[in-house]
């Protein structure tokens, strides 16, 4: 399957912009290949954050008052 692709315009410190084209030479890519696969792992990263949120979602809550208690109360704190 072919995918499309859009073009966008992106703004980032002059520092990091060097070292992105620094490492696409030393790479032989192309900036737009590096910074798309970064933007993929990012939202893997969120999909598997999600994920987890969503295995957790019938635990028990517990304030964060509570659980300071319970460290002074076993000693840790």
């Amino acid at each position: 399957m072919a995918s499309e692709q859009a073009r966008a315009t992106i703004y980032m410190d002059a520092a990091l912009h060097r070292a992105l084209r620094l490492k696409a030479a030393a790479t032989h890519r192309s900036i737009s290949d590096i910074v798309a696969d970064a933007v993929r792992e990012s939202l893997r990263e969120d999909e598997e954050d999600l994920s987890a949120v969503a295995q957790r979602v019938g635990e028990p809550t517990l304030s964060y008052e509570t659980f300071l208690a319970q460290l002074k109360a076993d000693g840790t704190l």
